[in-house]
């Protein structure tokens, strides 16, 4: 069994009361792995540890804090083979995925930030009111709680802005995926990342949890997970006036019209399916144009039908298991609720069980027949799941992809520019793909409406989430 290590105030340790969970493979569905159950007291003492370190951290000029986040890019894209293989050890996916896109990913948000902290927040006003002038300054010990679906990536997308502005970090991965934040701290300490700056606190998210998001001294949260979860988080940061984003769930439509480009339906296949659907962003409801609806069906179904499941190893693998024993169970469950529903299953549908695999594998599933406000319909699954709806026109279009309480991602294929436009003004969500999917500009606003989201990662919009702005006045001389 390996063992799982806390980070605080650069040393592993762990838990204050030893205890331990299991961390599960999801491809054999054996544990192999313990991690710390981390307690109230852990978190206090990686406040005290953050706390500790901020006054020389942000007394550091932006271009040295930028030296150190490039440093830890370098020093992950040099044990990067390492980093592949736990992250896909760890969630099950294939290693094609985390070594081309995920980790590399990861490599480009520290680089992106370390550049980015070099670019002023900062603004003067003169000529009106006197000279007025606005700092941007760090709001010291910060929490960030990221999920189990893109481990390295999205803890990345949060550690590195709030490093950059500043801030010290106490981070806490889901305790389903924790390998990759324990070799994130092993490698930062290998380089001598300063002490106490980046903390990795383990555990359950109802304790440990709730313990970093409920500490007075943490300043603010940025979250990525459940919009169940969301709404508790966001109850506590208000009972305590705490700064708080939230990234939380999606059921994002993607609208397909008889002129969409020929790349369309192998585009919206990756969008269904990527990471065993496990994805936020990934296309769940498929909104079809009913002139071409028979024609696409059949092809989505056979591209669909076709993808290859098994182990992460075999670099032909396209799907892996989904992430835990709970959630297969949870995703299974929708699946007999949409044929309860009255909804047709087109391929898929039930669990598999790939050759040498004993985990937690699911067929890629395409249900048709279901009505837009059915539980299948509304309900974010979070796998590899997906609903096929005809539409008749644009404002028919529109109406089925609004027809939701979360409003995260949306794509829409068609050659007509005129549509694309009204569609993207027209659709309820924070983000609008045209011909496209998960192309992402780090520069770039990203969050959701609705039930999808509060607040905005990405850009300078995370680093002016972790300061706080201060408007200085310089008063004008009287004439004379």
């Amino acid at each position: 069994m390996e063992t799982i290590d806390q980070w605080i105030a650069g040393r592993p340790q762990a838990s204050s009361d030893a205890a331990v969970l299991s961390v599960f493979d999801p491809v054999t569905g054996q544990a192999y792995a313990r991690c710390p159950q981390g307690t109230a007291a852990d978190i206090s003492a990686a406040v005290a540890a953050a706390r500790s370190a901020f006054p020389a951290w942000s007394a550091l000029k932006a271009s040295e804090r930028a030296h150190w986040l490039n440093r830890l890019a370098d020093a992950i894209e040099a044990r990067s083979e390492a980093f592949w293989s736990c992250e896909s050890r760890d969630t099950g996916k294939p290693i094609t995925l985390v070594r081309e896109i995920e980790i590399p990913r990861a490599i480009a948000n520290f680089r992106f930030f370390a550049a980015a902290c070099t670019q002023s927040l900062d603004q003067a006003f003169h000529q009106e009111s006197g000279l007025n002038y606005t700092l941007h300054q760090p709001l010291g010990v910060v929490g960030v709680i990221s999920p189990w679906n893109l481990p390295l990536y999205l803890l990345s997308w949060k550690l590195a802005p709030a490093l950059a502005a500043g801030n010290c970090v106490i981070a806490k991965p889901s305790e389903i995926t924790p390998m990759s934040a324990d070799l994130l701290a092993r490698t930062a300490q290998e380089i001598g990342f300063p002490a106490g700056v980046m903390n990795i606190v383990q555990g359950a998210g109802e304790t440990v949890g709730a313990a970093l998001v409920a500490h007075p001294e943490v300043k603010a949260i940025s979250f990525t997970g459940s919009t169940a979860v969301g709404h508790r988080i966001a109850a506590v940061c208000a009972d305590q006036f705490k700064k708080v984003t939230l990234e939380m769930g999606g059921k994002n439509p993607a609208l397909v019209f008889p002129d969409a480009p020929a790349h369309t339906l192998k585009t919206l296949v990756r969008a269904a399916f990527q990471n065993t659907g496990q994805i936020c962003l990934c296309g769940s409801r498929i909104l079809i144009h009913r002139d071409i609806y028979d024609e696409f069906k059949k092809a989505f179904v056979a591209e669909s039908s076709a993808l290859k499941i098994g182990a992460p190893s075999d670099p032909a693998i396209q799907l892996g298991p989904v992430m835990s024993e709970a959630h297969f169970r949870k995703v299974l469950a929708y699946i007999a609720q949409a044929k309860d529903e009255g909804g047709s299953v087109l391929c898929g549908g039930e669990a598999v069980k790939p050759e040498a695999c004993n985990g937690w594998f699911i067929a890629p599933t395409v249900v048709e027949g279901l009505p837009m406000e059915s539980g299948f319909c509304q309900d974010e699954i979070f796998g590899p799941v997906v609903s096929l709806h005809a539409f008749d026109d644009d404002d028919h279009a529109l109406a089925l992809a609004n027809a939701s309480r979360y409003g995260l991602a949306a794509s829409v294929w068609t050659g007509d520019l005129l549509r694309a436009h009204r569609m993207a003004d027209e659709l309820e969500c924070g983000i609008v793909w045209i011909n496209t999917w998960m192309q992402r500009d780090l520069r770039t606003p990203f969050g959701g409406m609705k039930q999808s989201g509060f607040g905005r990662e990405g850009g300078m919009e995370a680093m002016t989430f972790f300061t706080e702005p201060k408007t200085v006045c310089i008063g004008a001389l009287p004439n004379g």
